[in-house]
């Protein structure tokens, strides 16, 4: 009776992101303008299968932080880096891409279009991609609404909407395209407390529904330990990653923000994080 021959490996994913090579960015370079916002940064993110994974990143302002996030969005002004590869899923990243959606700090919904055409947006320019109808981006659009809250206000302006409810919109009009990368530059910085934390909520459901990778920039260490299940430190510009806290850091989902803070494991990775930022930054 013969073996039967071992089943061949399956061929390992390549990262979602990654950047290798000691990446840096310098603006202006050969100028007199010349300034480095970055440099020597490496790091690999896996897929994490049914699930993806929550990064939050910060540190001082002006460290470079948004760079990073720009260079994954393949945004125009910021590629390709100086020195180093940006790679996303293999390949490297040579421009905008409907695998990674944006959600700026300033809320970014077309001013002329309704909260309903502005969720369609995304889906109106990929639609024969999708191959979908009208009625079914439609349809799309209004179970998203639904989602983020907003039922009752599809045929509204955003001058007619709160900050919360603007920014509700960018989520809705981002993850309707489901990203499987989701940057966000400081989404939550100008809105108050209560409306922050229900966001903050809102999000960590959001991403749950999607298994996306998130990278969220943010100046509050509190909001880093309850969204990020992994927290980067930056260094005072030209920035780089100082420190990586992962495995202090507790589960969020389901757990109302204001509830987790009271527990003493967050209280335990809330000080972990704020002491080595102050080493980092001095």
């Amino acid at each position: 009776m013969s073996i039967p021959a071992p089943k061949p490996a399956a061929p390992s994913l390549p990262p979602v992101v990654e950047f290798r090579g000691d990446v840096s960015k310098t603006f202006n370079a050969g100028t007199s303008k010349a300034y480095t916002a970055i440099h020597h940064i490496n790091f690999r993110i896996d897929d994490v299968p049914g699930r993806g994974e929550f990064i939050a990143i910060i540190g001082p302002s002006g460290c470079g932080k948004s760079t990073l996030i720009n260079l994954i969005a393949g945004f125009s002004t910021h590629i390709p880096a100086t020195t180093g590869e940006v790679l996303v899923r293999g390949e490297p990243v040579t421009g905008p891409g409907r695998d990674r959606g944006m959600i700026f700090q300033r809320y970014s919904s077309f001013p002329h279009r309704t909260v309903l055409q502005n969720v369609t947006f995304g889906l109106d320019i990929h639609r024969r991609e999708l191959d979908l109808t009208k009625d079914a981006i439609n349809d799309m659009a209004m179970e998203m609404i639904r989602k983020v809250g907003l039922s009752g206000h599809e045929y509204k302006y955003p001058s007619q909407l709160s900050g919360g409810m603007q920014q509700r919109v960018a989520i809705a009009r981002t993850l309707i395209l489901k990203p499987s990368i989701i940057l966000m530059d400081e989404p939550f910085s100008a809105l108050d407390e209560p409306t922050r934390i229900g966001m903050q909520k809102l999000i960590i459901d959001m991403w749950h529904d999607i298994h996306a990778t998130v990278f969220i920039i943010t100046h509050s260490i509190t909001e880093a330990v309850y969204l990020g299940d992994r927290v980067w430190i930056f260094t005072k510009g030209p920035g780089t990653i100082a420190v990586e806290i992962k495995d202090l850091i507790p589960p969020s989902q389901g757990v109302d923000p204001l509830e987790i803070q009271e527990r003493q494991e967050f209280k335990h990775a809330l000080e972990a994080v704020a002491r080595e930022f102050k080493r980092v930054t001095g």
